[in-house]
C-alpha cells in the first residue's frame, strides 16, 4: 500500500519507533498495576470483608473516562507519557485484582495445610505455593488488561500527541491521508494480538501441569474405573507439585 510507511515528520518517529512507544506506554502501566494488584489481592483474601469494597472503588475509577483523568493529571505531570500511563495503570486495577483473588482462593485448604505444617510462613507459601497455582487466572486477568491498554494509548493523542500510534488517526485528518488511519487501527490490533499470543505462551512455559484450554480431559469415572496403561502415569495435582517443588530434599545417602 502506497505511504503506508510513510509517517509525517511531525510525530517525529519511524513506524518502529511509534511501535516501540506505544508498547512502553501500554505494558508500563500493566506491570504497575500489576505490582499493586498483588499485595492489594492478598489483603483482600486474608481480610475477605476488605475485598467487596476494593472491587467497588477499582470499577468505579474504571467508569471515569480516560479524558476526565487527563484534565486532573495535567496540572501535575504535564503533557507527557505519565499522564498517559497513570490512568491505564488504575484501569488495570479492575481487572487484577478479581483475577488475584480468584486464583489464591482457588488453592486448596489441604495444600494450604501440608504448606504451614512444612514450616511455611505467610510470605513462603504466598510466594512458592499459593501463587505459582494461581498463574492461570492471573495470566487471564494480565490478557485482558494488557490487550485494554493497548487500545486505550491511542487516547493520549488528545494531550500534545502521546497517542504512539492513535497520533497517526489525528495525521489522518490533518493531511486527509486515510491509509494513516489504517495503519494505525492494523498495526494497533497486531501488537493486542502478538502480546496476547506470547502470554499464552508464558501461561504454557509456567503451568506445564495445566490442560490445554480447548483439550478433551479424560473422566474421573474412566480413570478411576480402569487401570493406567504400562508406561503412563496420571497426571499430579498441581496444589501437590507446588508443595513438592518447594520440599526440602532429605539426605538418603545415610
Amino acid at each position: 500500500m502506497n505511504g503506508f510507511f510513510d509517517i509525517p515528520s511531525d510525530l517525529q518517529h519511524s513506524w518502529l519507533g511509534l511501535i516501540g512507544l506505544h508498547l512502553r506506554e501500554a505494558l508500563i502501566p500493566v506491570l504497575a498495576g500489576l505490582v499493586l494488584a498483588l499485595p492489594i489481592g492478598q489483603l483482600c483474601v486474608r481480610v475477605r470483608w476488605l475485598y467487596p469494597p476494593v472491587l467497588w472503588v477499582t470499577t468505579v475509577l474504571y467508569a471515569v473516562p480516560s479524558l476526565a483523568f487527563f484534565v486532573v493529571l495535567i496540572d501535575y505531570t504535564g503533557q507527557s507519557e505519565t499522564t498517559v500511563m497513570i490512568p491505564l495503570a488504575v484501569y488495570s486495577l479492575v481487572v487484577l485484582v478479581p483475577a488475584i483473588v480468584d486464583g489464591v482462593r482457588s488453592v486448596p485448604q489441604e495444600t494450604l495445610a501440608a504448606a504451614t505444617a512444612m514450616g511455611f510462613g505467610p510470605v513462603r507459601r504466598y510466594l512458592q505455593v499459593q501463587l505459582p497455582i494461581a498463574v492461570p487466572a492471573l495470566i487471564a486477568g494480565l490478557r485482558v488488561a494488557t490487550v485494554s491498554s493497548i487500545s486505550l494509548v491511542s487516547v493520549g493523542t488528545l494531550i500534545g500527541n502521546q497517542g504512539a500510534l492513535g497520533n497517526l488517526l489525528a495525521d489522518a485528518m490533518f493531511y486527509h491521508r486515510p491509509v494513516l488511519a489504517v495503519n494505525s487501527v492494523v498495526t494497533t490490533a497486531a501488537l493486542a494480538i502478538v502480546i496476547d499470543a506470547l502470554l499464552v505462551l508464558l501461561r504454557k512455559v509456567l503451568t506445564p501441569w495445566a490442560p490445554p484450554a480447548s483439550g478433551r480431559t479424560r473422566p474421573a469415572r474412566r480413570l478411576l474405573g480402569r487401570p493406567a496403561k504400562e508406561g503412563t502415569a496420571l497426571r499430579p495435582e498441581p496444589a501437590a507439585l507446588a508443595v513438592q517443588d518447594t520440599a526440602p530434599v532429605k539426605d538418603t545417602a545415610r
